[in-house]
C-alpha cells in the first residue's frame, strides 16, 4: 500500500518506537497540555496505516474526529440520525421488554442486560468496541454523512463543562446540563473496598433543558443508578419496564479533572505494559486501585444523571461519544506495540463475580438483535476484519 509522502517521513522518525519502553519522553507541561497525547495519536495512526488487511486500505478507512473538529453540517447530521434511531421501531420481539419501543431502546437494552458480562471482564473493550461499530451503522442507515465522533475529555475538564461546544446546549452540541437542583455528591461503594468514592455535586441534577436531545424520553433503568449522599443506589424492580422520564445530567467538572485528564489518559497509555493493567486502571478495577473510577468512570461520572447508571447509561447519546474515546485510548495504546498487544486478560464475569472461565480471543461478543455474533479476536484490528478505521 502506497502511503502519502508525509505519513512515510513521519513513519521513518518514529521506527525505532516498537514497544511502549521506546517511546518519546515527554515534559509534564506538554502531558497536561494534551501534546503528549496527540504525538502518541500520531504514532498509533502511522503504525495503524500500515496493519490493514483484507479490503480495508488506505483509501477506504474511516477516519473518527473529536466532535468540535466536525463541520457544523456533519454535527447536525450526526445528531437528526441519532434522532433517527431514536424513532425506529424495536427490533425486539413485540412485548418482551416493556420498555424497548425504539430501535434506541434495544441499544440501552443491550447494553444493560449484559453488564454483568461486559465489564471488568476480558471483553470490556473489544464488546464496546463492536457495539460502537454497530451503533456507527445504524446510524449510516440513518442518513448520518459522516464517521463515529469522540469526545477528548481533555479539553473540557479543566473549565466548565458547561461552556464546551459538545455541552453548551446549541444546536450543533449533544444538549446542555441538567436543571440545577440542590443536592449533596455521589458516592459510589466500589467492592473489596469499605470507603466509597465520593464526589462533589454537580451543576444540574434534574433534566436536560436545552439543545437537540432536551425533549428525549428514555425508558429503560435505572438500575444502579448512583444516589447523593448516599451509598446506596437508585434503581427500578424491573428495570425492563417502561418507566419514561426526561433525560438528566449532573455535569462535574471537578470529576472530570480529577479522573479525565490529558494526564490521567496520557499516563494510563505510557504506563501500561499490558492488557490486564491497562484495563484495570481504566476502569478503577478495585482489586488493583482504591478511590478510582479511572478514565472511564470518569467521562461517565462527570456527565452524570442517565450517563453514571453503568446499566443504562446509552439512554444518553453522549455514551457514544465518550466511548469513542474510551476506544480512541485503547487503539492508542494497542498501536504502540501492536505485535504484543492483541490479547485479552480478565474472566467472562465483572470482578469475577461469580468465578467464571477466563476470557480467550475466540469468546464471541453478542449484540443481538442489532448484529450478529462475532469473535474477540475479530475485533483487535480496527483496520482490519470487519473494522476499517483509525483516529485522528
Amino acid at each position: 500500500m502506497m502511503l502519502p509522502k508525509p505519513f512515510i517521513c513521519l513513519a521513518a522518525a518514529l521506527s525505532g518506537a516498537h514497544a511502549a519502553a521506546d517511546l518519546p519522553k515527554w515534559a509534564q507541561p506538554a502531558v497536561d497540555a494534551g501534546l503528549a497525547l496527540g504525538g502518541l495519536n500520531g504514532i498509533a495512526l502511522v503504525k495503524s496505516l500500515m496493519e490493514t488487511e483484507g479490503s480495508c486500505n488506505f483509501f477506504n478507512i474511516k477516519y473518527r474526529q473529536e466532535w468540535r473538529t466536525l463541520p457544523s453540517s456533519t454535527q447536525k447530521s450526526f445528531i437528526a440520525a441519532a434522532k433517527c434511531v431514536q424513532k425506529k421501531a424495536s427490533l425486539l420481539p413485540a412485548g418482551q421488554i416493556p420498555g424497548a419501543k425504539t430501535m434506541w431502546d434495544d441499544f440501552v437494552f443491550v447494553h444493560m442486560s449484559q453488564t454483568p458480562t461486559i465489564h471488568l471482564t476480558g471483553n470490556f473493550l473489544t464488546w464496546h468496541r463492536y457495539f460502537l461499530s454497530t451503533m456507527e451503522k445504524k446510524l449510516k442507515e440513518c442518513g448520518y454523512n459522516g464517521n463515529l465522533p469522540y469526545w477528548e475529555w481533555g479539553l473540557d475538564v479543566n473549565s466548565d463543562l458547561r461552556k464546551s461546544p459538545l455541552l453548551d446546549g446549541s444546536d450543533t452540541s449533544l444538549g446542555s446540563d441538567g436543571k440545577p437542583v440542590t443536592h449533596e455528591g455521589m458516592q459510589i461503594l466500589m467492592p473489596f473496598n469499605d470507603q466509597p468514592v465520593k464526589f462533589q455535586p454537580g451543576t444540574g441534577g434534574g433534566c436536560v433543558v436545552k439543545g437537540p436531545f432536551s425533549d428525549l424520553t428514555v425508558r429503560l433503568g435505572p438500575v444502579a443508578k448512583p444516589a447523593y449522599g448516599s451509598t446506596t443506589p437508585v434503581g427500578q424492580a424491573d428495570p425492563t419496564q417502561d418507566n419514561p422520564r426526561c433525560l438528566s445530567r449532573d455535569m462535574s467538572s471537578d470529576t472530570g479533572k480529577r479522573f479525565s485528564s490529558f494526564r490521567n489518559t496520557t499516563e494510563l497509555i505510557i504506563n501500561s505494559n499490558n492488557v490486564e493493567i491497562f484495563q484495570a486502571l481504566m476502569s478503577g478495577d478495585p482489586r488493583y486501585v482504591t478511590g478510582e473510577v479511572g478514565i472511564h468512570g470518569g467521562g461517565h461520572d462527570m456527565i452524570g444523571g442517565e450517563m453514571s447508571d453503568p446499566f443504562s447509561s446509552p439512554n444518553d447519546p453522549l455514551f457514544y461519544l465518550h466511548h469513542a474515546q474510551i476506544d480512541r485510548v485503547y487503539w492508542i495504546w494497542q498501536m504502540q506495540d501492536f505485535k504484543n498487544r492483541q490479547g485479552v486478560a480478565g474472566t467472562q464475569t465483572l470482578l469475577d463475580l461469580p468465578p467464571s472461565p477466563n476470557t480467550t480471543v475466540n469468546d464471541l461478543l453478542d449484540v443481538s438483535p442489532l448484529g450478529d455474533p462475532v469473535k474477540i479476536k475479530d475485533m483487535m484490528n480496527t483496520v482490519g476484519g470487519p473494522l476499517c478505521y483509525v483516529y485522528i
